[in-house]
Order: C-alpha cells, then structure tokens, then sequence
C-alpha cells in the first residue's frame, strides 16, 4: 500500500493503534531510514501528547508520565540507530544545549532531509555533539518527520 503526505499526517494526528502499526510495518520493510522513521515519529508523537494528556490509570501513573517516558525511550533508540547508520544516510546529528531551558536543556538535533527536528530532554543520550545551531522553526518537526516517512516509502527506499 502506497501512503501519502496526508495518511501519514492522519495516522500521526490520530489515536488508531493499528493505523499505527501498519505504518510501522511499512517502515520497517523500508530499511535503515524506515528504521530511523519509526523513532522520529514514536518521539515526536509522544512528545506531543505529552503535553497535552491530562489524568492515568490506577497503578500505572499518569498519562503524560508514560508519553514521557515513551518519548526518553524512542529518543534513547533513535540516538542507537542513529549512531549506526547517520552516516550511511547522511544524516547530521547530535546533542546540544538549550540555555534558556532550567531542567530539560539537553536537545537532540536531527537534520533530515526534510529539515531539522529536536527534541529536548533530561539527561543527554548517546552521541556526538551537534555541530550545528537550532534553526529557529517552532512546531514544525511533525510535518518534517512525516514527510521524511513518505521518502523513506518512497522509490529510492
């Protein structure tokens, strides 16, 4: 099945696990950016949930607790796949500081093909420094993540 722009935007917008997985699936039989694709989209999606889910279940916390934590756990893989395959993909990367943050001032910076994309977080992960500067681009990791799924589906995958 060939997914566009908009059903990746829609599976990302959404809450359908098996929308989800699906993607997922296609992703992983697209190799090494597949690979890449799916930690973006588990990081940024749970970092964007994270901010807004209110309430939890009894016994397992609070819903924004696990999205964060989701978030530390997809990061912490993307900074492994990262670091085995960046290169072969040609993809920049590395661990930054933002001072104008008080606890979560260690960022991840990512430059896609698509733009770059960050994620902030406490404490820095694995990998080098990030030889670049933050590009200034507020809210827009969502669309350069799911535009880098369609490349990594497409043709050249």
């Amino acid at each position: 099945m060939i997914m566009t722009l908009a059903d990746i935007m829609t599976v990302y917008a959404g809450s359908d696990g098996d929308a989800t997985k699906a993607l997922y699936q296609q992703l992983q039989l697209a190799g090494p950016r597949g690979l890449v694709a799916i930690d973006l989209f588990r990081a940024c999606k749970a970092s964007e949930r994270a901010k807004v889910y209110r309430g939890g279940q009894r016994g397992r916390g609070s819903f924004r607790r696990m999205a964060y934590e989701k978030k530390s756990w997809a990061i912490d893989n993307l900074a492994a796949n990262l670091t085995d395959r960046a290169d072969d993909l040609g993809i920049v990367w590395g661990w930054g500081i933002d001072p104008a943050q008080e606890f979560h001032r260690d960022v991840l910076y990512i430059d896609l093909p698509t733009g770059q994309v960050s994620f902030h977080t406490h404490p820095r992960g694995k990998g080098p420094d990030y030889p670049g500067a933050w590009d200034g681009a507020r809210g827009a990791a969502p669309t350069r993540i799911c535009r880098y799924c369609v490349q990594a589906l497409g043709p050249s995958a």
